[in-house]
């Protein structure tokens, strides 16, 4: 598969497409003063402890209060930075549930948090008072000791490697290399440009005791590891170039959070273009193509620190055209803001973002391929599958997802297609979760949440049907003026009534409901006028008396 990046960045909106076999597969936004926050490390103060939610709420310094749950004190954002399941704790770790929030903080108290979602519709941020530090090898967890691995190393003689090499790194012996200090010194340099203004006061992180001695030691460590992907054939001196980076970014933001007061911006992450070469680091990017030089130069001098294998991969686009033009990324990018996703088999898959849920529905339309209407709706849903993952992953739809498939009857039939959906999901970076298919048809899913929508993104709610997506029929507000000037003939003391309202339902007053409004004149004893206001919209209209 070869996968490639567009990186459009000569405008004040910043927008990066994946593309995977040239087909666009996801799409990040970046807008100037309106960056993403999550990986923003704060100092905030608590503003509310809120005992029956089990959370609180924390002043950031942003547009609205933070919100910290319990489980987000006891233990870090491991499901963020992907955690494997068989990550070797070094300490034994208070992970319980059931402490309440009211003896983990309290009002007033000032504390150092990460954001892990970012702010959606009227929602603030979610946070976490347990810092997961990311580089390209290797995320530092300071504080939580623990050695793990990416899940998608599946080499067991590798994992255990890289496993042995971070035990014999964090528990005194560590593995030496003449480039290895100027390699650390590279990556701090590197971080610390991009660092925040930060002025915080926050909890004090503890540098490695790095006289701890031995392995059999290792429990008073109080620091995590979990190695990345791209750490996959790495030497111990490249891992440990990372972790002593990590070390000293993580020293740097103590220092900075211990400087100033609450609330308060310590680290801001790295900017978008880069930001997504370092997540995919561990992935065989083949190609990517910027059209701004600004942009160019920045993922250049990031690569050639950190990933020089990428460096000669990274292009200047130079073309008239602008680059979203290459694949046909921004019709892909106009079709995926529509409800209705065609099927090349004939069905279609309809496509209902709400603020509870997303809905699927899919339909078989005109395939009729089969004779047998189980193979039909088979393949249908087969097909269908594909397409919602590559949707998710493209609109960023995420939260509660119910899909509505075909009803099939054969049970291999029904797990065919949940292991398809399964496959086709595997993909994702975001965490899914997958029900089975209930007795109507019926699929449940869970997606991670950590940003807007593509389509709350580059969309607002429609100001006349505020987001409903349905307008008054012109009947029913006929009906409606008709009930207004019943109600204000009784309360004002006037020789007649206006009607001001847009052409659309002036002209159907007075062609279609002529007779009604000559019954109403007669019954209130009072003359109607219409006037048309070329400036309304079909929905508003006024009564003015005379």
């Amino acid at each position: 598969m070869s996968i490639e990046l567009l990186v459009n960045s000569a405008s004040p909106e910043v927008r990066v497409a994946l593309l995977e076999d040239g087909v666009l597969q996801e799409l990040f936004i970046e807008r100037r003063g309106k960056r993403g926050l999550v990986g923003n490390i704060y100092k905030g103060r608590i503003l509310r402890v809120l005992p029956g939610m089990q959370a609180a709420f924390v002043d950031l310094g942003l547009e609205r209060s933070a919100f910290l749950h319990a489980s987000d004190i006891t233990s870090p954002a491991l499901a963020d930075i992907g955690v494997p399941d068989d990550a070797t704790p070094l300490a034994g770790i208070d992970d319980s549930p059931e402490t309440p929030i009211d003896r983990l903080v309290r009002q007033g108290e000032e504390l150092l948090v990460q954001i892990i979602k970012d702010p959606i519709g009227t929602k603030g941020a979610r946070i976490t008072t347990r810092l997961s530090i990311p580089s390209c090898h290797a995320v530092f967890l300071p504080g939580f000791p623990m050695i793990g691995v990416s899940r998608r190393i599946e080499d067991e003689d590798e994992r255990r490697r890289l496993h042995d090499i971070v035990h014999a790194l964090i528990g005194g012996a560590p593995i030496r290399a003449g480039s290895t200090d100027e390699a650390a010194n590279t990556r701090e340099d590197f971080a610390l440009d991009r660092a925040g203004p930060g002025r915080s006061d926050s909890p004090s992180i503890a540098a490695p005791d790095k006289g701890s001695g031995s392995e059999d030691k290792g429990p008073q460590v109080k620091e995590g590891w979990i190695l990345r992907t791209a750490a996959e054939g790495r030497s111990a001196e490249v891992i440990e170039a990372d972790m002593q980076f990590l070390r000293r970014l993580t020293q740097a933001i103590t220092a900075e959070s211990e400087a100033c007061r609450a609330p308060a911006l310590v680290h801001r992450d790295l900017p978008l273009v880069v930001r997504i070469l370092r997540e995919r680091s561990g992935v065989a990017i083949e190609r990517v193509r910027i059209d701004s030089a600004a942009a160019f130069a920045e993922a250049i001098d990031f690569c050639d620190r950190f990933l020089p294998e990428t460096s000669p991969r990274i292009e200047r686009h130079r073309c008239k055209s602008p680059i979203f033009d290459l694949h046909s990324v921004e019709e892909e990018i106009r079709k995926a803001l529509q409800p209705r996703v065609p099927l090349k088999s004939g069905g279609s898959i309809v496509i209902e973002e709400t603020e509870a849920l997303v809905a699927i529905d899919v339909n078989s339309g005109s395939f009729v391929g089969h004779r047998n209407p189980e193979e039909t709706a088979f393949k249908t849903n087969i097909e269908a599958a594909h397409a919602i993952a590559r949707q998710l992953r493209l609109r960023n739809l995420a939260g509660i997802i119910v899909v509505d498939f075909i009803d099939m009857q054969r049970d291999e039939h029904r797990q065919g297609l949940l292991q398809t959906l399964e496959k086709a999901l595997g993909k994702d970076r975001s965490r899914v979760r997958i029900g089975d298919i209930s007795a109507l048809g019926l699929v449940e899913m869970a997606r991670e949440r950590t940003r807007n929508s593509l389509r709350r993104t580059l969309f607002d709610d429609c100001p006349h049907c505020l987001g409903s997506g349905a307008l008054p029929s012109t009947e029913s507000l006929c009906h409606a003026i008709v009930r207004d000037i019943l109600r204000d003939a009784r309360r004002f003391d006037s020789e007649g009534l206006l009607v001001v309202a847009s052409s659309e339902i002036g002209r159907r007053l007075v062609e279609d409901e002529y007779e009604i409004f000559s019954e109403l004149e007669a019954l209130i004893g009072k003359s109607i006028g219409i006037r048309i206001e070329e400036g309304y919209a079909r929905e508003r209209y006024d009564i003015v008396p005379l």
